[in-house]
């Protein structure tokens, strides 16, 4: 009987321990599960080489911000890209490593402009590299400028009108200390008549803000040009012209949509007679490292016109000449009816530096008419000494000395060939 005791009783211990140790597997088992299938967090401290440094900066600098308005902006990383690491560069700029995958921001000076949560500062955008380039047009003036005109112009297709706003005048140079100053405004090849902005009292740097209206067609436009007139009026009444603007509307995009704002330096009006049959003028420059020669062909004066009438075309043939050999030729457009013509036009030529001494430039100034032949109204030639002397020579002497520099001056025209 208790024997029998005995082992009941070690039946129930040895049941109870076995339970146990199911019990104690079983937990094991089940945290080791739990373990593999579940999201541990690493956290890694950021590296603290330079975050001190860092902070620091970013501390004086809101210190700065505050105390004098730096307009430096902070540069933020946003919360989803926090798992990546930055380091401080010598040029203040931030740059990923690849190691350490894992990171929690240090916590740093927060400045207003942390608006996003969790967000922090990495580095600043200095916003004067994305300015837009300063305007110098009132400041930059070349030696021996007389002034300089600025004005906006607008054509209307439906009403047929060109809308020119005469803005304002700056640096005028007068015969006297004072200066009331108005100016004229034309539309060539027209020359009789003309509007006028007020005067101006005592002012060197005028401000006009008028707006003025020329009734011109869309089919003429192109052949007209605008030309301002600067006088000043002295104590007496008397009218004095301190130069001119001329402003050919040929090249310009003239839309409703598209209004121009331009400013040009005033030039002084030749104000010698035109020669027997009329006079150019165009520009020469020479591009030694190219081997270019470029010649702008401006505009004529007093052209003796064989017919006036708006039928009658005008235009200039340039032509390169070696040995007094033809090489090439090229003309402007043909402008009608008028003995004033304005072009501006540009064109280049070969030259070798070393053809200067045998090269020479004709300029031919020729009316055509419907149906008739061409006629010669005058013509000049620039050269080296073996072909031109005078004002011809002294032009393309200038033009060697002065490379890549536009040289201009005006010729009178002859019959000679």
């Amino acid at each position: 009987m208790p024997e029998q005791a005995v082992a009941v009783a070690g039946g129930v211990i040895g049941g109870i321990l076995l339970f146990v140790l199911l019990g104690i597997t079983a937990y094991l088992l089940w945290k080791k599960f739990c373990h593999l299938f579940s999201y541990k967090k690493l956290i890694n401290p950021v590296k603290t080489t330079n975050a001190d440094a860092i902070f620091r900066g970013q501390a004086n600098s809101e210190i700065q911000l505050k105390s004098t308005r730096s307009r430096s902006v902070p540069f933020i990383i946003p919360p989803t890209l926090h798992g990546r690491d930055w380091i401080h560069l010598k040029n203040e700029e931030q740059v990923q490593e690849d190691s350490d995958p894992y990171m929690t921001p240090q916590p740093g000076p927060r400045s207003s402009f942390h608006s996003l949560a969790g967000a922090y500062v990495v580095g600043t955008v200095n916003p004067n590299l994305y300015k837009f380039p300063e305007d110098k047009s009132e400041t930059d003036f070349p030696d021996g400028n007389i002034g300089r005109l600025w004005f906006s112009i607008e054509y209307e297709q439906e009403s047929e009108r060109l809308l020119v706003s005469l803005i304002k005048v700056r640096k005028l140079q007068p015969p006297a200390d004072s200066c009331s100053p108005f100016v004229k405004i034309y539309l060539l090849p027209d020359e009789r008549s003309y509007l006028q902005s007020k005067t101006k009292r005592k002012t060197l740097n005028p401000q006009f803000d008028e707006n003025f209206v020329f009734q011109v067609s869309s089919k003429m436009l192109l052949q007209r040009t605008l030309k301002f007139l600067v006088y000043h009026v002295d104590k007496q009444k008397k009218h004095h012209l301190l130069g001119q603007v001329i402003f050919p509307l040929k090249n310009e995009a003239l839309t409703e949509d598209n209004k121009l704002v331009i400013w040009r330096d005033l030039e002084k009006e030749n104000l010698e007679p035109p020669s027997e049959y009329g006079d150019i003028q165009f520009s020469l420059s020479y591009n030694d490292y190219l081997g270019r020669l470029t010649v702008v062909v401006l505009r004529a004066r007093g052209l003796k016109l064989q017919e006036e009438s708006p039928a009658v075309g005008v235009y200039v043939k340039v032509s390169l000449m070696n040995h007094n050999k033809f090489i090439k030729s090229k003309k402007t457009a043909a402008l009608l009816g008028t003995p004033n013509p304005v072009y501006n036009e540009t064109f280049s030529f070969k030259a070798d530096q070393t053809e200067l001494d045998t090269a020479s430039l004709s300029l031919s100034v020729l009316q055509s008419n419907k149906g008739e032949k061409t006629l010669l109204l005058g013509r000049v030639v620039v050269g080296p000494f073996m072909y031109t002397r005078g004002k011809e020579l002294e032009h393309w002497n200038e033009m060697i000395s002065k490379p890549k520099e536009l040289v201009k001056r005006w010729h009178a025209l002859c019959h000679s060939t």
